[in-house]
């Protein structure tokens, strides 16, 4: 499982979006920070893709850790980002650059990631943006 999470990290920090695919189930539920939850594959890309033209972020100091037998995971990081282009609800994008701690909670089967809810503190990056 945490070769899984690392493979899924370091293809974020490529902005590889169809290698983080490959390491998620067809039917992954996406669990956003402070949104709604996606349901597949599809919604994940959208939302990758809305990512990358909005941020461009690099996860640093990864610490995966790993439970029940490979079926669960999480992972604590921080993210390093630039701030791109004008989110929709959120401060002007202006090339602003930001620092936070998060963290991921993983669920597996058969070697795909089935779930993934990423939290980070929104209060804490608006404060950085604006």
């Amino acid at each position: 499982m945490s070769d899984v999470i690392k493979r899924y990290f370091a293809a974020f920090n490529l902005g590889d979006v169809e290698s983080m695919l490959d390491c998620v189930s067809d039917d992954v539920a996406h669990h956003v920070n402070e949104g709604q939850i996606r349901r597949g594959k599809d919604a994940f890309a959208e939302f990758c893709a809305h990512m990358n033209r909005c941020y461009k972020e690099e996860l640093t100091d990864i610490v995966v850790f790993e439970a029940n037998g490979g079926t669960r995971g999480a992972a604590e990081f921080t993210v390093k980002g630039t701030y791109l282009e004008t989110d929709s609800g959120l401060p002007e994008a202006k090339g602003q650059r930001y620092k936070l701690p998060g963290g991921s909670f993983f669920d597996m089967a058969d070697g795909k990631i089935t779930r993934v809810t990423t939290y980070y503190n929104l209060a804490d990056w608006i404060r950085q943006v604006s």
